[in-house]
């Protein structure tokens, strides 16, 4: 019997673990996940115990090799992602010394102060092509040196979530450029750790890793994690990809002006690109890209499909009427948002229920509903609020062509992905072509691509994004720019509004 190649992605995310096992074709023939929590001991903080991740993998793996349908011999590479900026900190025996702090967590705003006035904005764009802000993992480092200096004296190796887990998989530590460059101690156009930002910071930089290619072989599976993961020993384990790089090499968006939106609970819209630039107020994330010697740019937005989900749960009640249609809540309000023309009525919504990000970066901005009137009910308020985050996402690709990066097409991932309406409402804003790819788990496939490339079985990440990324549809802007005069007001409202948010905020 003939033995089938098989690549398996695994995604280390802040909610939980999934592993996917792939044909070469992009097929997902099986698939497992375990969920957990992260720990929030004060308001703002978010932690977990990188061991938590690490039994998960194994939870994941041994049912995967356990089911019948599976040999993991057939298993050729294995690929990581996961979540980004999670600092985790490991002593000499590689036990972890502290608690990882997550990408979430807000308790670092002094260090990323005194990160900026140390090294100068300036400076510190130019190299990392990011501005220090409380996701970035080199700043929660001098948090841990500040608040708890036991732990830092004993830590000699710094790493990234999905980094430990490789470590732990390979008994190597590596690191590699997606998420060594959304670190701020990374020199992102020159593909390599910064010994002038960490020579300022006080960071030795040995406690930094080796880094690897996105696609190349960063160790093998020891004898050790292949009894407690029931993998092959000897497997190969590629670098991998932070969690939106890899999606981006999921949905095919590897070439100078393909892009993706993603409208999960957040939103963000990632560019891929040729040429190393950066935002001049830091707006913008400049992150190397998967694919060697390229880079991407992600702009991100704190509410999208949160916004509808807030107001599903907030203004809508029970929907009834959408069990008897059978359609589940979303899908009903989708429908009848569809029955509503462009602009809503005259009504709209600045989607900024928890403050924004790109490309206002103000924390007391607020959500409001703007013009309502006696004839809009839910239909309109439900349209409003799709039309308000795809607005927010169009101020996000503005801030790259203010940059010069050129997008020519955009894939949309994520839940609010399903909906044709929101596909056909960005192709309309944006005035080219959205997709809706054909995996739903593109972090995943990514990172199992990115496996299969450092074995051979793609010749490079291109190729294999030729042959396995497609597009379940592709709609068309509408030949009539119907939304250019109704963005125009929209966007005037929020400077309309700032300095009432500031004011609100103060009281």
């Amino acid at each position: 019997m003939t033995r089938r190649t098989l690549l398996l992605g695994i995604d280390i995310g802040t909610s939980g673990t999934k592993a996917v096992l792939y044909t070469p074709e992009g097929r997902a023939v099986a698939e497992t996940s375990r969920a957990y929590a992260f720990d929030s001991p004060r308001p703002g903080w978010a932690e977990q115990d990188p061991t938590v991740w690490w039994e998960a993998v194994c939870a994941c793996l041994q049912e995967l090799a356990d089911r019948p349908d599976v040999d993991p011999r057939e298993i050729v590479s294995l690929g990581l992602t996961g979540q980004m900026q999670g600092l985790v900190l490991l002593d000499a025996d590689g036990e972890p010394v502290c608690p990882a702090i997550l990408w979430c967590d807000t308790r670092i705003a002094r260090e990323c102060a005194e990160t900026e006035e140390i090294i100068g904005l300036e400076t510190l764009l130019e190299i990392t092509g990011n501005r220090a802000l409380n996701n970035c993992t080199g700043p929660k480092y001098l948090w841990v040196r500040r608040h708890m200096p036991e732990a830092a004296a004993r830590a000699v190796h710094l790493l990234v979530p999905k980094d430990y887990i490789r470590y732990r998989l390979t008994g190597r530590y590596a690191g590699e450029p997606t998420d060594a460059s959304g670190t701020l101690l990374f020199d992102t156009g020159h593909f390599c750790w910064s010994e002038e930002v960490c020579r300022a910071l006080g960071i030795d930089t040995s406690l930094l890793p080796p880094i690897v290619p996105s696609a190349g072989i960063a160790g093998t599976v020891t004898p050790g994690a292949a009894m407690a993961t029931g993998l092959p020993s000897g497997l190969p384990v590629a670098g991998g990809a932070g969690d939106n790089a890899a999606a981006a090499v999921g949905v095919g968006a590897v070439n100078s002006g393909q892009a993706f939106t993603t409208i999960g609970t957040s939103g963000v819209i990632y560019t891929h690109t040729d040429h190393y630039t950066y935002e001049r107020a830091g707006r913008v994330h400049t992150y190397c890209s998967p694919v060697a010697g390229e880079w991407a740019y992600l702009a991100s937005i704190q509410s999208a499909g949160f916004a509808l989900r807030w107001f599903r749960e907030n203004c809508c009640g029970d929907l009834p009427e959408a069990d008897a249609a059978g359609l589940d809540a979303f899908a009903y309000l989708d429908r009848e948002a569809a029955s509503v023309p462009p602009g809503s009525e005259q009504l709209f919504f600045l989607p900024y229920l928890m403050g924004e990000r790109a490309p206002h970066f103000d924390p007391n901005a607020r959500a409001c509903f703007i013009g309502l009137s006696a004839r809009h009910g839910r239909p309109e308020m439900t349209r409003a609020v799709m039309e308000g985050v795809s607005f927010a996402f169009a101020d996000c690709l503005a801030l790259c062509h203010e940059m010069g990066v050129r997008v020519d097409s955009m894939t949309l991932c994520g839940g609010g992905g399903k909906s044709a309406l929101w596909r056909q409402m960005l192709a309309d804003i944006f005035r080219f072509p959205i997709a809706e790819p054909m995996a739903r788990e593109g972090a995943s496939l990514g990172a199992a691509l990115l496996g299969g490339v450092g074995v051979g079985v793609y010749a490079n990440v291109r190729t294999a994004c030729a042959q396995v990324c497609a597009s379940r549809s592709v709609l068309q802007p509408n030949p009539e720019d119907l939304y250019a005069p109704i963005y125009a007001i929209w966007r005037r409202l929020y400077p309309a509004m700032r300095d009432i948010f500031a004011d609100m905020a103060a009281q």
